[in-house]
């Protein structure tokens, strides 16, 4: 199923997925982990709600609270997430968009770092925490409350900025996408934005 699944064209991304500012935050006082999509003036575009009790991250993105659309899912394809690759996969047709990676060694000793694949599984760039506040975060007593920032780059290039919010309850994560090629779906870097806050602060 998964070679049919790698096979298949990725379907084109609707008009909320080519934005160029999302924002990820994390419900609080509520059971389970659930998170917010947003879009710059704080419209809903996606929730999901983790489900507990699963050897591997399966995670579903729907339209809102009631569960009643699913948009896209992030599936992990190992079972131990601490450097577990996930794919990010369109609900509808269940094509793969592309994957992430977490670099575990280095996101564990260091500053994170995260790769970036197309539907194919080619590493086509990266998601790098700046060096110096990571290596503060780390190592620093008191450290983790300095908020992450980090970048992606394509090909080298600099292409989106995402930066967490500093909040001692929950966590807020925003994207802005600065040269992003137009038609790169935004849900491959909002599934990895969903997985830092809940990956990250897992080993933290």
């Amino acid at each position: 199923m998964k070679e049919e699944q790698s096979r298949q064209s990725p379907p084109p991304p609707s008009g909320i997925w080519l934005q160029d500012f999302y924002r990820v935050k994390k419900k609080v006082l509520t059971i389970g982990e659930k998170y917010r999509i947003e879009d710059r003036s704080g419209d809903l575009l996606g929730f999901s709600k983790q489900k507990i009790f699963k050897l591997k991250e399966d995670i579903r993105v729907y339209t809102d609270e009631s569960m009643s659309r699913e948009l896209f899912k992030i599936q992990q394809q190992q079972i131990i997430d601490l450097w577990g690759t996930f794919a990010i996969m369109d609900s509808n047709t269940d094509a793969i968009l592309g994957y992430i990676r977490r670099k575990a060694v280095q996101s564990t000793f260091a500053w994170d770092e995260w790769d970036v694949y197309d539907a194919n599984n080619q590493l086509i760039g990266g998601i790098h925490e700046s060096k110096g506040s990571g290596l503060l975060r780390k190592y620093m007593p008191g450290g983790m409350l300095i908020p992450e920032t980090m970048t992606l780059k394509l090909g080298g290039n600099p292409v989106a900025d995402i930066n967490q919010k500093f909040k001692l309850i929950g966590d807020i994560w925003e994207l802005e996408c600065v040269n992003l090629p137009p038609q790169f779906d935004r849900r491959v870097l909002l599934g990895a934005l969903i997985l830092m806050a809940k990956i990250e602060r897992k080993y933290k």
